[in-house]
This record gives structure tokens, sequence and C-alpha cells, in this order.
């Protein structure tokens, strides 16, 4: 096993990396950009290495910078976490040409997965069935047309070297598939420098339903079962469970085998999650391959009680998978809520800013990730995720009724979230009885203007307060208890030096 891992991430991934390091022993290393100063994961962490500005093309973005900080501080692995440069092959590289483990998949693995169409065409060698569009890239909006016209509209426009709904557009008229075309293409050159999209059939409606897989070196796979993760908005996913709700046990053994082969056909190791649509009939189809920890891993783990860092850190060190698939029994129900930065009273804009308090649930069968401290920062130019509830149950009617109330305890004053909208995701019952797609929050969540809310000025005042009010009451409790505690032993000094006094 390694003796220190660098986490080369930040927020509440990094702070859950930091704690599975520490549980096996091995001293972890954070980074930090000139916004991160003083952020929960350089707290948690053994140890942490300033990387540069704010802006991630220089720090947290920025391969020299991270391969420096390693060397410096002596690490033999690195973590990548989700997002920035988890999935990119380039990273895993120049990782292996400093003599550092990526705890990931290989760079090989990572080109042909991170490429949509590659993957595609592999997932099909291997048997798994994947949705109707073109062959390959579309070079123009003429060539779109042509395809569209063949599978029949509506048509997906994606970008082939990116995911996260950027470089993603819907067709329903062909009058507008060419300024969509334009649209997607320009998206997917900002965000991935890579313009290149390919057309696929619009599967509507249709839940989206993932499997996590782990693979060792050794050639052992097993999948940990299936999760849904149909509540999204722009592609975005919002709320995550286990097992999925109303889902044939056909559809459900069928999906989980066909993950399994697609990693095989790749020569997967690590941990990874093979997504798929999942039609109303029950009709499935390939859609990516995540190379990387996901953000709902958590729900996994709440129902077969594996530790899925502890796994990839193992795996990594070259251990073999100590299960194979007939010891994986997940139990019960878990669920996830994710809490964004984000004004969902204002279609989830960003909502950055300088967290006054935060008060986090507790109690059985609850557990929260996150990388919120009283007086914290929550810079703009990051991903938005603060944190993440998860509940467990006995059955899903247990599980929700935590979640209820892990919700209603959760409090954070100072920003906007989207804790609002999890509360009221929880009460809807189309929801609550389960099965829900992934245009559920657009037909549903119409909410009031923010102005309309009543509790939408809260924040503003609290963030308000906490600027004007003296410096020492803008601490962390902890330190307030002591500045006053300092403060009344000077009063009470003060008094008797005057009394003392002659007169």
């Amino acid at each position: 096993m390694f003796s220190t891992v660098l986490i080369a991430n930040r927020g509440e991934i990094a702070c859950r990396i930091i704690r599975a390091c520490r549980e096996l022993g091995i001293r972890s290393v954070a980074v930090f950009s000139e916004a991160d100063r003083g952020a929960l994961h350089t707290r948690l962490a053994d140890d942490a290495v300033f990387i540069g500005p704010a802006e991630p093309a220089q720090s947290y973005l920025n391969i020299p910078r991270l391969l420096a900080a390693a060397k410096a501080s002596g690490a033999q692995a690195v973590h990548p976490g989700y997002g920035f440069l988890s999935e990119q092959a380039e990273f895993a590289r120049a990782c292996a040409a400093a003599g550092l483990v990526f705890i990931g998949p290989t760079p090989e693995v990572l080109a042909a997965v991170g490429d949509k169409l590659e993957a595609r065409r592999r997932a099909a060698a291997a048997g798994a069935p994947v949705v109707p569009g073109s062959d390959g890239l579309v070079t123009d909006a003429v060539e779109a047309e042509r395809v569209a016209r063949t599978i029949g509209l509506p048509v997906l426009l994606k970008a082939a070297g990116g995911g996260g709904g950027k470089g993603m557009r819907i067709v329903h008229d062909p009058a507008a598939l060419r300024d969509a075309f334009t649209a997607a293409a320009g998206e997917a050159l900002s965000a991935f420098s890579d313009p290149r999209l390919y057309v696929e059939k619009l599967i509507h409606p249709v839940r989206h339903i993932e499997v996590q897989v782990l693979a060792d070196a050794h050639g052992h796979l097993i999948h940990l079962g299936e999760r849904d993760c149909s509540v999204q908005r722009r592609h975005q996913k919002l709320a995550e469970e286990t097992p999925a709700p109303h889902l044939p046990e056909a559809v459900r053994s069928g999906l989980c085998d066909a993950a399994l082969k697609v990693m095989r056909a790749v020569g997967y190791t690590n941990a990874g999650t093979v997504e798929f649509l999942v039609a109303p009939e029950g009709g499935h189809y390939f859609l990516e391959v995540n190379a990387r920890l996901q953000v709902e891993h958590p729900v996994s783990e709440a129902a077969t009680g594996i530790d899925l860092v502890h796994a990839q850190l193992r795996i990594a060190a070259g251990e073999p998978l100590p299960w194979q698939q007939g010891d994986i029994a997940p139990r019960g129900a878990a669920i996830e809520c994710r809490v964004y930065a984000e004004d969902p009273f204002a279609d989830f804009a960003p909502a950055p800013g300088h967290v006054v308090r935060v008060a986090e649930p507790a109690g059985p069968g609850v557990r929260v990730d996150s990388c919120l401290l009283d007086g914290c920062a929550v810079p703009l130019m990051y991903d938005p995720i603060v944190s993440k509830v998860i509940v467990a149950g006995r059955d899903r009617a247990e599980a929700l009724a935590r979640m209820r109330r892990a919700l209603a305890e959760y409090e954070v004053w100072g920003i906007r979230t989207t804790l609002p909208f999890t509360r009221w995701l929880l009460d809807i019952e189309e929801f609550a009885r389960g099965g829900v797609t992934t245009d559920f929050v657009a037909r549903h969540w119409k909410p009031a203007p923010a102005e309309a809310h009543p509790l939408a000025g809260v924040a503003v005042a609290a963030a308000v307060l906490a600027a004007t009010r003296p410096r020492a009451l803008r601490a962390a409790p902890a330190n307030r208890w002591r500045a006053a505690g300092r403060a009344a032993l000077l009063r009470g000094a003060k008094k008797r030096a005057a009394r003392k006094a002659p007169r």
C-alpha cells in the first residue's frame, strides 16, 4: 500500500478521499489554489501544497504544478477525484512518466472511453445495445440533417469529446437543426477544446440508470448493482438512489451483464460506471462510461457496505479484489441528494459567496459528505456541489422518511443552495412513487421568482450581517467562544486592578 497519496482535487470529494486515506493509514496531501486557502480539505489532510491562482487552468488543471506538488510531498500515487483531470488520458500518462501511480484506469482506457464515439463502438462490439445514430462524426449541419432524416426526429446532437450536458442539443424541428449544430459545436469547443459532434436518436421519455463496476489488474470484475439517476436538470444529476424503483428484474440483470461486458471489452481497471438509458417498455441502451469515481458513489457504498475509495486505493496498489460477484448482496435502499451552491428559484443560477453558518443533519442512517465550514468561501469558478446528503433505510419508504428528516435539519446561511428544491422533491407524489424519467424536473419544478419567495432575502441578509459584524464575531463558533472568554478575563483583570489601585 502507498505511504503517501496526493489528492488532485478540492471540495467535498477531496475531503472524502482524505478520510479514506486516513482510515488506511496513508498520509494524504491536499492541493489548493488561492481561492481555497483555509478550505476544509486543506485542514483535513496531513499536508497541503499551494498550486497557484484561483483560475482552474493555472491550478487544478495545471499538470506540471500538480506533478511538482506530488514530487515535493513524496507522494507515490495521485487520486484525481471527479471532474478536473480525472478522466484525462494526458494526466494519467504524465503521472506514469513521473513515476506516480494514477488511481484510476490506464491512459489507453481513458482515451478509448473518453471519446464517446469510440466508447459507443466498443460497447456495440461487446454486445451492448446502443442508441440508433450516426456511424461516426458528423462534419457539418448538412450531414447531421441527413442522419436525422434517416433515424427520424427528434435527435440529440452530442459532443464526441465531453460530457456533463455540455455540447448537447435536442432538435425536434428540422428547421432548427443548423442553428443547434452551430451552438453545440461552439459549446463543445469552449468546454472541451473539441468541436466534434455526432447524432443520436432522442429516446423520450427515458430513465437514466447506471451500474457501478470494480475491476482489478488480475482480470476480476464485479458490479455493485445499479443506481437510478433520473432526477436531472439540463442533463445534470440532482438526486440518485439504489435500487432503481420498479425496475423489472430482467432489465436490472441485463444492465449489469451489459456493464461487465463493456468494461471487460475495454480492459478496464479500478472503479468505473457504465451509464444506460432505459425506455418505458424496458429497452435499454448504452450511453457512456464514466472512468472515475462518481459523485453518487455513496449510495452504492450504503447498499453494499463496500468502501469504493478504499477499493480504488487497494486496486491501484496492485491488490486483487477480495470479493466475487456472489459476495455482493445489496440490502435495503439508499438515496443521495446533492446540494449545489445554486439558486433553484432563478433557474439554478450559480450562487457563490461566503457561508456564515452551516448546520448539517445527523442521526441514524444519515451521512453528509461536505466541504462547508462556518465562514468558508464558495468560489464561482469551481464545481457548485458543496455537499451531498446520503441516507440508508431498510426499504425505500424508510430511506425517504430519513431523507425528509435530514433535509429538514440541514441549514446553510449566507449563500443560496438547492436545499429548498430537494425538500420539495421529496414531497412530490410522482417521485415518492418512484420510477421518474429525466424530464421530471422540467415538468414539475415551476417555482415563484426568487423575489416572491418568502425566504428569498434571508441568505442575502445573513451575508450582509456577516460582512458588517466585527471580525471576531465572524470567526468559527469555537473561536467566538474563545474570544468571548478572553474578553471576560480581560474585563475581570481590569476590575481587580482598579480595586487595588491607590485612591
